[in-house]
């Protein structure tokens, strides 16, 4: 074998290696994401069962960040990569960090799905927490997708939406210590919603977070703890 040849091939079989590792970080992305709808469904439907299974099933996000950080690693180690590709494995080491973190929150949710299914129910079937989910759960899939497309139109759209979340949160917060001051006996439910509030809230810091990373990868560009407008210089056609 020639020696262009040669490098040739260890270009394509790196190509390919960086290909697979993506596909990893999108399927525990997916099984996030699925994490985070079994989670909200289990609080709005009062299913103590599904959420407990939720919080169970959180040892297969943390099995995937081991493999996809391990592979990370084995790739440092032996492909000394550079420039842009050592942009994408350094964002994907930080991505499968807020992604094992959704799961995480996603965990403590089944946990209080689980308890508030065995108190009195709103009638409103804790709607702030079904519409605040649904808010968290489209940032996330909209991350996940930018991270797949490395669109950096769709991360900075992501990027924006969280301060809306935060809006979203704040209220949820100020209702709870309205319910509780009118009617001390809900304060132990009304807490349980309040703590479901505050990880749907951190969810949607967390896709924020992958979000930046995308750009990062893209072009190049620490956003971290920067103001991002929507007339930023970022967005791209």
């Amino acid at each position: 074998m020639q020696a262009s040849d040669l490098t040739d091939h260890i270009s394509r079989r790196f190509n390919k290696d960086l290909e697979d590792l993506r596909n990893m970080v999108l399927s525990m992305g997916g099984l996030v994401e699925t994490q985070l709808s079994r989670a909200i469904a289990a609080i709005v439907s009062g299913d103590s069962e599904l959420g407990l299974q939720v919080a169970n099933d959180d040892y297969k996000v943390n099995k995937f960040e081991v493999n996809i950080d391990e592979e990370c690693s084995r790739i440092l180690a032996t492909r000394a990569p550079a420039a842009g590709d050592l942009r994408l494995i350094v964002a994907i080491i930080k991505t499968i960090t807020d992604l094992e973190r959704i799961g995480d929150e996603a965990e403590k949710i089944g946990f209080l799905a689980s308890k508030l299914a065995a108190m009195d129910r709103p009638a409103d079937s804790y709607r702030e927490l079904k519409n605040l989910g649904t808010h968290v759960s489209h940032m996330l899939r909209d991350a996940m997708n930018a991270f797949a497309r490395l669109d950096v139109n769709e991360a900075t759209e992501v990027v924006l939406e969280d301060e809306r979340v935060d809006v979203e949160y704040e209220l949820i917060q100020r209702q709870c210590i309205t319910f509780m001051m009118e009617d001390p006996r809900s304060i132990k439910r009304v807490m349980n919603v309040t703590w479901a509030a505050r990880s749907l809230e951190r969810i949607g810091d967390h896709a924020k977070n992958i979000c930046e990373y995308v750009i990062y990868m893209v072009q190049g560009k620490d956003v971290r703890h920067t103001v991002i407008s929507e007339h930023d210089d970022l967005i791209t056609d």
